[in-house]
């Protein structure tokens, strides 16, 4: 159990403070901030003036009160934080971070040890993340709001975390996008707030299965957590089967594959140190090294290379990096999906499965669909649709904010 409110040596119920700044909408947002919504982009509002992470009244047109947040850089104005006319303080973060713990002891399946804590909008702490990793956190803060207040979170966090076995947290600043084709080892980007320097690998469980995780260089905050059950799925499926994992990056999915019982898995990146790390998974769950094959490359080419080779596959994994990181890449982004998902099923073994992934917050689950109807078309092949799904529990969405809604995942079976 967390600590109350009143241990932090604050009122429950704190008078807001006399410093904060006002901001007056110029746009009908009322019932879109009192739905939820935690972003008010900078166009919606009266021009004003406040530093990044200063808290802010949000007012509607005639002066009413809507909600607290904080004042933020670049197209968004504020994250809203609260709809309820109270203090933006240590007492209200402590309530969000308690109710998303105890959200997580609940919903987080046995022998894991690497899941999400905190999910920013989703939690209703915009902006802030923070993932375990067994004995060690990363706390992830995005856009510079919360960046003031870096050094208060790290503090709040502290007891919280203990109480969940936690003795280390770092930091990192800014979320990073889905690998793309540079290069996944970056320069270090995570600094210890408190407790011991992370080891340069960590192992950690994933419904029994070890995986190794790079705290410091490693994409994300070390994995692609969100795609927990998506893993599970591919473990469940691949008994016998002939595994071809693109964008592989560490090769969670490959070992899921192989701990499923995979007869052959080849895993693709265009990194050869994902790749290492991939192998490094493989070998500490003590799957036949001569199973699992490494290949540095680009996946189309790859891909135009197997289909002329008529290499065929039973079971094809494809979550690439964002092709949609803003709106206005979103038509190129759609045709990139529709290329990649013809060129899989080209290589797919009729009654073979495709696991199609997309990151994309600005591709919606039915752009996604779309683009799978045109790979299908263009292959001339029928596909199934078996299941679709997106993030785990530990990553909740909120419902008035679709852009939360990011990951999508359809499982398919071709002809």
């Amino acid at each position: 159990m967390l600590a109350s409110p009143g241990s932090c040596g604050l009122p429950l119920r704190a008078m807001p403070p006399r410093n904060e700044d006002a901001v007056r909408l110029r746009k009908p947002l009322e019932r879109s901030i009192r739905s939820g919504h935690p972003w008010i982009y900078r166009d919606a509002l009266v021009p004003f003036e406040a530093a990044p992470g200063t808290v802010v009244r949000v007012h509607d047109k005639t002066g009413r009160y809507l909600g607290r947040g904080l004042a933020e850089s670049g197209p968004i104005g504020v994250r809203v934080f609260t709809t309820h006319d109270e203090a933006l303080d240590q007492d209200l973060f402590m309530r969000r971070i308690e109710a998303a713990f105890a959200l997580r002891a609940r919903v987080v399946p046995p022998a894991t040890t690497a899941f999400r804590l905190l999910h920013g909008e989703g939690d209703r702490l915009p902006g802030i993340v923070c993932d375990r990793y067994g004995s060690f956190a990363v706390l992830e803060l995005d856009g510079e709001a919360v960046l003031a207040w870096e050094a208060r979170l790290a503090e709040w966090l502290r007891k919280p975390l203990a109480e969940l076995g936690v003795d280390s947290l770092l930091v990192r600043h800014g979320r990073q996008a889905h690998p793309t084709q540079a290069p996944h080892v970056v320069a270090e980007r995570a600094r210890t707030a408190w407790g011991s320097a992370a080891p340069s690998e960590l192992v950690v469980l994933e419904h029994g299965m070890r995986l190794s995780a790079s705290l410091l260089h490693g994409q994300k905050t070390g994995l692609f957590l969100d795609h927990r059950e998506s893993r599970r799925r591919v473990r469940e499926l691949s008994s016998g089967l002939r595994v071809l994992n693109l964008y592989g990056y560490t090769g969670g999915f490959s070992v899921a594959a192989g701990l499923g019982g995979a007869r052959e898995v080849i895993t693709v990146d265009s990194a050869a140190p994902a790749l290492a790390h991939a192998a490094l998974s493989w070998a500490q769950n003590a799957l036949d090294a001569a199973s699992h094959t490494t290949r540095c490359n680009d996946v189309p080419e790859l891909l135009v290379e197997l289909a002329a080779q008529r290499k065929r596959f039973e079971f094809v994994i494809a979550d690439p990096p964002n092709f949609a990181p803003s709106e206005q890449s979103k038509t190129a982004a759609l045709e990139s999906y529709a290329v990649l998902h013809r060129a899989v099923l080209n290589v797919l073994q009729p009654g073979g499965f495709y696991l199609a992934a997309s990151c994309s917050s600005h591709v919606s689950r039915d752009d996604f669909e779309a683009t799978l109807r045109e790979g299908a078309r263009r292959s001339r092949r029928i596909v199934q649709v078996l299941e679709r799904w997106g993030a785990p529990a530990d990553h909740p969405r909120l419902i008035a904010f679709p852009e939360g809604d990011y990951l999508k995942v359809s499982l398919l079976r071709a002809d």
